[in-house]
């Protein structure tokens, strides 16, 4: 929701670890979902999360024969479970916090196949009347933690 996080090219250190990033990313999703759902969930805010945020991805990797892989977020993703009343509350927290970007993904999202159908549904609820999903957070460290408090790690 803030498209001005990320890093600027010379904060990029894929030689360093993750913990070292200023910012940091975490999804964090409904854990009572089944396994499909909360794999779409995931990758959906993933990829909203990664057009969203500058300087997210590393660079693509060549294998020894030669073939380029896509590059992955070079400071990790922490996927975390929820249940759908921290997620509001999580996100609204997010939302409510600068320099924090926030990637969400309402449940309506998995109830159609006509994305119009989507936007049309989500424009005739408050965000609290949502319900949510997954919700994708990056910003600094100590934020994020705070935002996110002690939730697990999805098992």
């Amino acid at each position: 929701m803030n498209d001005e996080i990320g890093f600027a090219p010379d904060e990029i250190d894929t030689a360093a670890p993750t913990r070292s990033a200023r910012l940091k990313w975490v999804v964090v999703v409904d854990g009572s979902l089944p396994a499909g759902r909360i794999a779409n969930a995931t990758a959906c805010v993933g990829a909203a999360t990664g057009a969203a945020v500058t300087g997210l991805l590393g660079p693509d990797a060549v294998d020894a024969d030669g073939t380029s892989h896509a590059g992955l977020p070079w400071i990790g993703c922490t996927v975390l479970a929820a249940d759908g009343a921290q997620l509001a509350a999580i996100r609204a927290k997010a939302v409510a916090s600068d320099g924090v970007s926030v990637a969400d993904m309402p449940a309506h999202a998995q109830l159609t196949r006509v994305y119009d159908e989507y936007l049309a549904e989500v424009a005739t609820r408050a965000p609290e009347d949502l319900g949510y999903l997954a919700v994708g957070i990056v910003g600094p460290r100590n934020r994020v933690d705070r935002i996110v408090g002690r939730l697990p790690l999805l098992a």
